[in-house]
């Protein structure tokens, strides 16, 4: 799976409006064959990319008011574009022409009192508004799955895309939320300063996106989620605007962020924030290391987790996960680390962490031209932004490829890992009848606990792939709660992890929660079915 060929690169890359990215660089035909002949039972010829041209997408059920009408679109194509996240089942669902409920109108606000305007229309009119950044979701959080509203409205916030102010001295900057990651990093950069929070979506995906998931970024330890950048925000809900305030720190009570964060547009629409910066990085150094033994491998990231070396990047790949990103050809399970300072150089802390893998069994990984484990490092890299196309090239042979996330403590992440790769791989090998693989790789890894990341690669079954992945997304999600492991460390819960996330919140918390959603959203216009019904 490590093949690269693409289509050649428009003038103006366009975005693919039913998978990942951007079209051109999508595998091409011949790419996907090769790729389903690594997997025994899928189509022998890849399913045809689709067009919005085919697709029934019907004539919206309300019309806009006038003084709202040039912020609102109609056109097929970009509704087609808003009906759907980028998770495996969206990308199977539109491969076979059935995107499910494709939003009636999709309106781009320029500011907050537009925002405001066109909430106030969806409650007058009973229309539900989906909010929608970069629309890279993978857990069905920006889609409309019902029949209670009169029509849905996909609420755009990519024109709302400015840094607005930036403290220096302070360090922080006041951020519209539909500001997508490059376009953030590029405004900043000027300033010598970043945000420096890169998920794997980064550029297709807003900081309103981020933070209204609570997503996870660049950082495998430490500062690790979008949270631990916020000093304040502005959210606009039905019942009026909130704005907190920028301070350090406070404990004035629960903080009001902490209601809005993670809410997924179901409370309230994110409008902008203030975030945290740092000084750009300008001293780096990476290295790879090789474990014969996984259990060993752990127990190396555990000891560095509990020191304070604070490595940027601590990712550990099973032998499996190792050998598909093509950081590994012997089985043998790798660690990539790095680490970064704007201040000082961070050899001698690499160093340090690579004597404590060592006393754990690791091994410096093999060289491929230049200092060792440059060659795993790259290859990781490499597949890490690569992967989801990939993905999008599998689906189109039949197959199912997909990823899912949680986070345990480490006294349960051994058990943990077994216990996923046995059940959903003999789940995966019993529904498809063909061969299945369970790979896993930590992300993000913590003094208490870690973030296991599994991928699931199986054969279809040929028009019911979607059926086939949330069968083994129930029988993932059983053994999760099993091991009290999080449904999601950093996907967002959406409409994909509400069972889940329903059994690990607690019951007064669900109230409470239900409260201020009544309270907040009285009319149950914002993004109806996440977080709450």
């Amino acid at each position: 799976m490590s093949g690269t060929t693409t289509q050649s690169v428009p003038t103006v890359p366009l975005r693919s409006w039913w998978g990942w990215g951007w079209e051109h660089a999508h595998p091409d035909d011949a790419e996907c064959e090769a790729m389903g002949a690594l997997l025994p039972g899928t189509l022998a010829r890849p399913l045809p990319v689709p067009r919005v041209a085919d697709l029934d997408v019907g004539a919206p059920a309300v019309r806009p008011p006038a003084s709202l009408a040039p912020l609102i679109s109609a056109d097929p194509a970009d509704r087609a574009a808003h009906a759907m996240g980028k998770a495996y089942r969206d990308v199977a669902r539109a491969l076979r022409g059935r995107p499910g409920r494709v939003p009636d109108l999709v309106a781009y606000p320029t500011d907050e009192r537009k925002v405001a305007d066109l909430l106030d229309w969806a409650g007058t009119h009973r229309v539900a508004v989906v909010p929608f950044g970069g629309g890279s979701s993978v857990v069905g959080g920006v889609e409309y799955r019902g029949d209670r509203h009169r029509a849905v409205l996909s609420l755009d916030l990519t024109r709302m895309n400015r840094v607005l102010e930036v403290d220096s001295e302070g360090r922080a900057a006041r951020i519209q939320a539909g500001t997508l990651g490059p376009s953030l990093e590029d405004q900043l950069r000027p300033h010598g300063l970043t945000l420096r929070h890169f998920p794997q979506s980064f550029e297709f995906s807003t900081l309103g996106g981020w933070l209204a998931t609570r997503a996870g970024g660049h950082y495998a330890t430490g500062r690790t989620h979008i949270d631990d950048f916020v000093q304040a925000l502005r959210v606009v809900t039905p019942a009026g605007t909130s704005e907190s305030w920028r301070l350090p720190a406070s404990g004035a009570g629960p903080s009001p962020d902490r209601m809005f964060l993670g809410s997924e547009g179901a409370l309230g629409i994110i409008t902008e924030a203030w975030v945290r910066l740092q000084a750009r990085p300008v001293h780096k150094a990476s290295a790879a290391l090789a474990f014969e033994d996984f259990g060993a491998a752990l127990g190396a990231v555990r000891a560095l987790a509990q020191t304070d070396l604070a490595p940027a990047n601590c990712r550990l790949l099973d032998s499996g996960e190792a050998a598909l990103s093509g950081a590994s050809r012997d089985g043998s399970a790798v660690l990539v680390l790095g680490f970064e300072s704007a201040d000082a150089p961070v050899d001698a802390r690499l160093a340090s962490a690579v004597d404590l893998a060592r006393s754990h069994g690791g091994r410096r990984a093999p060289s491929e031209g230049g200092a060792p484990g440059d060659g795993a490092v790259r290859a990781w890299r490499s597949a890490f932004l690569r992967m989801p196309y990939l993905r999008d090239g599998l689906a189109r042979m039949g197959a199912v490829a997909e990823t899912f996330e949680t986070a345990a403590t480490w006294d349960r992440v051994p058990a943990l890992i077994e216990d996923v790769r046995r059940t959903v791989g003999e789940a995966a090998r019993e529904i498809s009848g063909h061969p299945a693989t369970v790979n896993c790789r930590l992300t993000h890894v913590y003094p208490d606990g870690s973030a296991p990341y599994f991928t699931v690669l199986a054969a279809g079954r040929p028009g019911d792939e979607v059926a086939f992945w949330d069968e083994l997304k129930a029988v993932a999600g059983e053994v999760l709660h099993r091991h009290r492991a999080t449904i999601t460390h950093h996907h967002a819960v959406g409409r994909d992890h509400r069972p889940g996330y329903d059994l690990q919140r607690p019951e007064p918390f669900a109230l409470a929660l239900t409260a201020a959603k009544r309270a907040l959203d009285p009319r149950g216009i914002l993004n109806p079915g996440v977080l709450v019904d």
